[in-house]
């Protein structure tokens, strides 16, 4: 039809050639916008084929037949065959089986046998540093949803104060201009003055059209990169000059049978205003650095860095129900199937990104950021911890588990902490106070290497959804083999390991026959404090007042001298743990 007009004279070629111009520039312009069908003709590019081809040829042996059977018998053919994939496929989920078990055979598992040390602990869950990040902006501000990265060598909870999405004009005009950048450790996260840093971009979560930050990734993609890649998570984050960039995770989906996600390095956009060349810049090539995840290694900021994309680490997480086989998942099976627990009431479901310290696990992970799951089994009655599952949070092509089924440790899992934390508080409102985000502890405590869990006690309105978060939250560590509930003090991390043993070391005692622990350190108090006793009686009440800040300035130095002494002596445990397995392997 194209070619018949076009022959028709000059006049339709010269329409003919501007409608072919409008189209490719359409085609151009707004590959942001089409990007979604190319991925789900890419996702699913294995079964459109096969039902392409089924049809073409159904079709056409319809029209051939000229028996009214024959063609009832084809069109029921076809009917059948794409009910069967839509039951088979989407229903029961049989794409998704695939696409997971694809995941298992090319992952690269590692399996260890010593759990590691989990180290400079998160006080807060995400949710509540969220809504206190809300609370501390305007009402023309919004906060991007935090994320755990190292920034200058410690953990920060870092998110933009962007445009709010509630008045359209701002998300054209406007820049994020400022970073909160909030220590995870300290129970008390500021909002304020050194901790919201200026950082001003030109893209943003919640800017519009070619500044929203999909937008300008996808436009920033070649035509390879169009099928294959997506962008996901964001995060806020200090690159190796000291400069805030804003860094986008990319997933990248491989295969042609059952396509799977994979981690496909990330996209970084470096901090700078809006003007006339940043705006032709991103409507023609989008913004960003392509940076592959062979080629992270060569940044030293991405690398023991959170980059990875929490929807591929929990599908690599969940592929390790097939660890008994492909046919072990299904329903009449089922003997070492594992699924990731979902509690209805944590806004923030698995994965926890957590530090932990592998110096005395004997693999060759590094000591940082990883992704951590608690595996339990599929029924909704078994609640045991049967794998802990560690992704590297730089998208580092390895997965480490430790199997706590085969070694019959009977843990509870994620799953079983709310009751038993409401069952040790029943004068708590449980209706609108919940336990959530039970992410592990794991520290060696009374000679061996214990597991617990660290909840939080998080208050939500009773005509909310948006949990509330407070500056001194209740804590508790539950210890996953014996199942009894610690409450812990916030404002103390150094005491929480001598809290536990406090509460617990009769039983581990009367179970274990271990030896008494912490003595050394109870004298030392007995000391101190029988020091400090001395000093104030001695105390001459004419010049009361100026005594009285040099006691609070004594007491002070004494408090760091007894924190130190506690570490040091975790210190010498460990060391004479280490000689004596090495002392046993030279046996």
């Amino acid at each position: 039809m194209i070619k018949k007009y076009w022959n028709q004279g000059g006049k339709q070629k010269t329409i003919v050639i501007i409608l072919a111009l409008i189209v490719i520039a359409l085609l151009f312009f707004l590959r942001d916008d089409y990007q979604p069908l190319l991925l789900f003709f890419r996702k699913y590019i294995f079964v459109i084929l096969l039902s392409a081809i089924l049809l073409f040829f159904g079709l056409r042996s319809f029209r051939k037949s000229a028996s009214t059977g024959k063609r009832l018998g084809i069109l029921a053919g076809l009917l059948a065959f794409f009910g069967v994939l839509y039951v088979a496929g989407w229903h029961y989920q049989l794409y998704d089986y695939m696409k997971t078990y694809n995941v298992f055979n090319n992952l690269n598992k590692v399996e260890i046998n010593e759990l590691p040390l989990t180290q400079n602990e998160r006080i807060q869950p995400l949710r509540n540093i969220f809504s206190m990040a809300n609370e501390s902006v305007g009402e023309t501000k919004d906060v991007s949803l935090p994320h755990l990265v190292r920034v200058d060598d410690e953990n920060k909870w870092t998110m933009a104060i962007q445009p709010t999405e509630k008045y359209v004009w701002q998300g054209i005009s406007d820049n994020t201009e400022e970073v909160f950048s909030v220590s995870s450790t300290t129970p008390f996260p500021r909002f304020s003055n050194e901790n919201r840093i200026s950082a001003t971009f030109s893209i943003g979560e919640s800017l519009k059209f070619s500044r929203n930050t999909y937008n300008a990734v996808v436009q920033r993609f070649n035509p390879w990169m169009l099928f294959n890649y997506e962008p996901s998570d964001t995060f806020y984050m200090k690159n190796d000059s000291g400069q805030w960039v804003e860094v986008v995770s990319l997933i990248k989906w491989k295969g042609f049978f059952f396509p799977y996600p994979t981690f496909g390095g990330v996209m970084v956009i470096d901090s700078g205003a809006h003007d006339f060349s940043d705006y032709v810049e991103r409507v023609t090539i989008g913004k960003g650095t392509f940076i592959a995840p062979e080629e992270m290694k060569n940044y030293p900021y991405l690398t023991r860095q959170n980059t990875l994309s929490e929807k591929v680490s929990r599908l690599q997480a969940e592929s390790l129900k097939f660890l008994g086989g492909f046919s072990d998942p299904l329903p009449w099976n089922m003997e070492t199937a594992v699924k990731i627990p979902n509690l209805p009431d944590d806004q923030n479901q698995q994965p926890f990104v957590t530090d932990f310290d592998f110096s005395d696990s004997k693999s060759d992970a590094y000591n940082g950021l990883y992704h951590w799951f608690g595996l339990e089994p599929v029924g909704d009655e078994r609640t045991s911890l049967t794998f802990s599952v560690f992704v590297p949070a730089d998208g580092t092509n390895k997965l480490y588990y430790y199997d706590h089924a085969s070694k019959k440790q009977g843990y509870a899992g994620v799953s079983a902490m709310p009751l038993k934390v409401i069952e040790s508080r029943k004068e708590y409102d449980w209706s609108v106070n919940k336990p959530v985000e039970f992410r592990p502890y794991i520290k060696n405590i009374a000679g061996r290497k214990r597991m617990f869990f660290l909840g939080t006690i998080s208050s939500i309105k009773a005509e909310g959804s948006q949990f509330d978060g407070s500056a001194t939250p209740d804590l508790a560590l539950i210890d996953s083999e014996y199942r009894d509930v610690v409450w812990i003090d916030a404002k103390h991390p150094s005491q929480w390991e001598k809290t536990v043993y406090d509460q617990l070391n009769e039983a581990w005692r009367a179970s274990e026959g271990i030896d008494e622990y912490f003595v050394n350190d109870d004298k030392a108090i007995e000391a101190i404090m029988k020091d400090l006793n001395d000093q104030f009686i001695a105390i001459d009440t004419t010049d009361l007042k100026g005594n009285i800040v040099k006691e609070k300035e004594s007491l002070e130095d004494l408090q760091r001298k007894y924190d130190s002494m506690v570490k040091q002596r975790e210190a010498d445990d460990i060391a004479k743990l280490k000689r004596k397995i090495d002392s046993l392997e030279n046996k």
